[in-house]
């Protein structure tokens, strides 16, 4: 399995993070520069750990290997999506490599799951949202369920990033699945 994460400029790159932590196979990974920045600002985390994460390429890098159509990789996953990038997705602008890869996972029909971390949410953006859903995108907002009973911010961004796995197919145990028998 090959997957792309792009990590950008919204707040919540926590989700990238834990995606790159948890995600079997192999990983190329975007960072943006305001992404850089909020990782430095949210989290324990710098850059230099995301580069043991997978192979990591710079935004403007557009002859990366992904950037083609005829290079096959699986997925890409876009954790946490700026309102930006996510509208530039929609609006076919493909003038990063984040959203250069994204342009290949529509046309080739790969999987793009895109995770906007904003409220509320716009006219606008809600239009690019479906927009993008109709061309086959899976519009995953970091929205953690509280059924399971959170007890750390750990806990609801497993969720978030739970989701992001089930929609690659991949089996996890990152949180307790809905069962009305069975609430903790």
């Amino acid at each position: 399995m090959k997957t792309v994460v792009g990590i950008t400029g919204a707040s919540g790159t926590i989700y990238g993070i834990r995606l790159l932590q948890v995600l079997p196979g192999e990983k190329f990974v975007v960072v943006t520069e305001n992404g850089k920045a909020l990782i430095t600002e949210e989290t324990q985390y710098c850059l230099e750990d995301i580069k043991g994460m997978g192979t990591v390429y710079e935004d403007h890098e557009l002859d990366a290997p992904f950037s083609s159509g005829s290079f096959l990789f699986d997925s890409l996953v876009v954790a946490p999506c700026s309102t930006s990038t996510l509208s530039k997705i929609a609006c076919g602008i493909s003038d990063t490599l984040i959203t250069r890869c994204a342009s290949v996972a529509l046309k080739e029909r790969r999987t793009l799951v895109l995770v906007p971390r904003e409220t509320p949410l716009s006219t606008v953006l809600l239009q690019n949202m479906a927009k993008l859903s109709m061309q086959g995108a899976s519009i995953l907002p970091a929205m953690p369920a509280f059924y399971q009973k959170p007890q750390t911010v750990k806990d609801m961004v497993d969720f978030v990033v739970g989701k992001i796995l089930d929609q690659l197919g991949v089996e996890h145990q990152l949180f307790q699945r809905w069962n009305p028998l069975k609430v903790p």
